[in-house]
């Protein structure tokens, strides 16, 4: 953030206020939104009141959407909403709206469209400016408060259009008409029927045109994401097909972002992006659905190659959630902020006398050389900690085991990590949403089964628990809850994660009540946003607020789109439940951007990983045996072990199961109806294995299915 005062909070992490003037914004729970409570501009947040003074006063909407790890956001505040004439232009001639696009992401999609549609570009804070009744006319993303290097400033721009709206009014209805008219014909795609397989292999070559293969990722230029999704379907797309490139772009990429300084390399986790091309300097604020999407790469990526900095990069995600993003219930809060005492990632960053009085000697010139310090730094005088040599080529050069490297940089990140928890923190926005922590317990279940790792597991369900306790009301999930309130009904993505979090937690623990809960997500994702017309589903329930425009998407962005992610459990349950219309459901989602995937497949990575399972024979495999059995253990170990992700993975224990799990998957009580023997089935395009009985055959069986 700008301002030092941002860093100071109160026991609650809601910020102190840096002035006397308070507006409605005090009321709300986002902290966000709280953050602008004391901002001289007369905030008000998105109801119908607000609209309603507007129309009252006859006065433009302004409408600023940010979250509250936003570097930039916070620029704008500090510069704009902070500045008393600013304020004053905004209070005499708009109505401000303060969105959380992390509460509302369905108002962000929308405006971010407008403003990607009328400038060319977008990010946060997104700045519109719209009519009383929500149809935009003006759009842009941070404007400074004064005229700079030729670009206008946002007095400015507040003076022009209040004069425009006084006296031009019939143009910016006629702007304000066109722009919604041509959001409503690019809003929904028309079925285009089936995707073949071969727009995998063709988002692989297309993926392989823009790829650094230098540094890795796409682009290369800055700034780059790590869009894990990307290397999540080439890993898969090797496994199908064999290819090479595609392997290996996949794992050129996550090294090098596990040596770059987008890596918190004492802490675990990562930042949201870097803004170089070699994954050095980052954005350092980090956000929940990062690491949820990073840790799934890396373990995929180990349980494919077998590789241990892979698994050890997964690892550091998962310790740096628990120990700083995990709430006392088990909760998993959103982000934090990217500044700290008035700088951004001074909480991160290091100089090399601050090394070496923390560390002895020895260990001190390891640190500095492994993790390239410098005595100038490489970020604004201090040093990003980096690694500008491969771990294996590093302890080879000096000699050195790699087991004894490891040893020694835990020795010393221990330290490093001890120290740096006693600076100022940057901010933590302990708001939990729906939809990240559904993507965090499908990692955390995924990690359980691949690491054989049971407090994984056991995080997975306090996360889950605390959703259906606190954020389902009245039978309907609720987006975000923060300081014990809920926000708004959830969208199509917090259903469709968090329905297949259930999936994957009954796979880590085999408890049929995660695998009903998947169900009943899913029963309630179809009658509250399936369009039953067209196919797939809309992002709005249909009993919710009704924008300018419905929005429905299957393109992938920093998250999967909530349609690939529908789609994917909608397939893997048509396989548990053995629901032939889940099935249809599920193709007719993917057909509904057959069209588009055709033109840009490289940019529905996850909605061609669910077209891949579906086109993929189904494969069953259920453990049927004594819960706890060494050889129950033994199998079960054996079928996690395999890199497949287009089965599906049952445990049927008769005394433990026996009542609930039948009442789920009523087939599965055909599997060892007559046999009390512990056994492995395994059935794969509509044929069954004879039943083995020791995890050598399973594994034998797998290998040839």
């Amino acid at each position: 953030m700008e301002n030092s005062h941002k860093a100071e909070t109160t026991k609650k992490g809601v910020p102190n206020a840096p002035h006397e003037h308070t507006n409605e914004l005090i009321h709300e729970k986002s902290l966000y939104l709280l953050q602008h409570a004391h901002n001289p501009v007369n905030w008000r947040a998105w109801n119908d009141r607000a609209f309603e003074r507007a129309r009252a006063q006859d006065k433009p909407v302004f409408l600023s959407i940010g979250y509250s790890s936003c570097h930039w956001c916070h620029v704008m505040e500090h510069d704009s909403f902070e500045n008393p004439e600013v304020a004053a232009l905004l209070n005499e001639h708009f109505v401000p709206v303060k969105v959380d696009r992390e509460e509302r992401p369905d108002i962000d999609k929308v405006y971010m469209d407008v403003t990607q549609a009328m400038t060319g570009g977008g990010g946060w804070p997104n700045s519109i400016f719209m009519t009383p009744d929500k149809r935009p006319f003006f759009a842009g993303t941070f404007f400074p408060s004064d005229d700079r290097y030729g670009i206008k400033g946002f007095k400015t721009i507040l003076a022009e259009i209040a004069n425009a709206w006084s006296t031009r009014r019939a143009d910016i209805e006629d702007s304000a008409n066109r722009v919604v008219q041509f959001l409503n014909r690019e809003a929904a795609p028309q079925p285009g029927g089936d995707i073949p397989q071969q727009y995998a292999a063709h988002a692989v070559t297309l993926i392989g045109k823009l790829f650094d293969p230098r540094h890795g990722g796409i682009g290369m230029t800055g700034p780059k994401f790590p869009q894990s999704h990307q290397w999540t379907f080439l890993l898969r797309a090797w496994k199908r097909s064999g290819s090479q490139a595609a392997l290996d772009m996949a794992l050129k990429t996550l090294d090098a972002m596990a040596r770059g300084g987008l890596h918190d390399q004492i802490g675990g986790g990562f930042h949201r992006y870097s803004v170089d091309e070699k994954w050095l300097v980052p954005h350092f604020e980090k956000m929940l659905y990062d690491q949820a999407l990073l840790a799934r790469s890396y373990i995929e990526a180990f349980q494919a190659t077998g590789d241990p900095s892979h698994e050890r990069t997964a690892r550091g995600i998962f310790d740096y959630v628990l120990r700083d993003m995990t709430g006392a219930h088990g909760e998993f809060f959103s982000a934090e902020d990217a500044d700290s005492e008035g700088e951004e990632g001074k909480f991160y960053v290091w100089s090399i006398p601050e090394v070496r009085a923390l560390l002895s000697s020895d260990d001190a010139d390891l640190a500095v050389d492994y993790y390239g310090m410098t005595p100038e730094g490489n970020f604004e005088g201090a040093n990003i900690l980096h690694v500008p040599v491969a771990p294996a080529v590093y302890a080879a050069s000096r000699g050195m085991e790699q087991d004894e490297l490891q040893k020694r940089l835990a020795r010393i990140n221990a330290a490093l990590l001890q120290a740096r928890a006693a600076r100022p923190r940057p901010l933590r926005d302990d708001k939990v949403i729906a939809a990240w922590n559904g993507l965090m317990i499908s990692s955390f279940a995924v990690a359980a089964q691949v690491l054989d790792e049971p407090r994984y597991a056991q995080a997975a369900e306090r996360a889950a628990r605390f959703i259906f306790d606190f954020m389902v009301i009245d039978n309907r999930l609720f987006r975000s809850w923060r300081d014990g309130q809920a926000g708004s009904p959830g969208f199509l993505d917090d259903y469709a994660f968090l329905a297949n979090a259930m999936i994957d937690l009954y796979e880590a623990t085999f408890k049929p009540e995660w695998l009903r809960r998947a169900a009943d997500l899913a029963r309630d994702m179809i009658a509250l946003f399936h369009d039953g017309e067209h196919g797939a589903f809309f992002y709005g329930a249909r009993d919710n607020e009704q924008l300018i425009k419905p929005v429905k998407e299957g393109m992938d962005g920093a998250e999967p789109s909530g349609n690939s992610m529908a789609a994917l459990v909608m397939a893997r349950l048509a396989r548990f439940l053995q629901r032939d219309d889940y099935e249809t459901l599920a193709r007719g989602t993917v057909s509904a951007f057959a069209a588009l995937i055709r033109q840009v497949p490289h940019a529905f990575t996850q909605m061609l990983q669910a077209a891949d399972f579906l086109s993929t024979p189904p494969q069953e495999i259920v453990i049927a045996g004594p819960a706890g059995d060494p050889l129950t253990v033994d199998l079960i170990r054996t079928a996690r072990a395999v890199y497949n992700h287009d089965r599906i993975l049952i445990h049927f224990c008769r005394e433990e199961h026996g009542r609930d799990l039948p009442g789920i998957i009523p087939w599965i009580e055909s599997k060892a109806r007559n046999d009390d023997e512990t056994a492995a089935f395994v059935c794969s395009g509509f044929s069954c294995k004879a039943p083995v009985r020791t995890p050598e055959a399973l594994a034998s069986v797998l290998r040839e299915t």
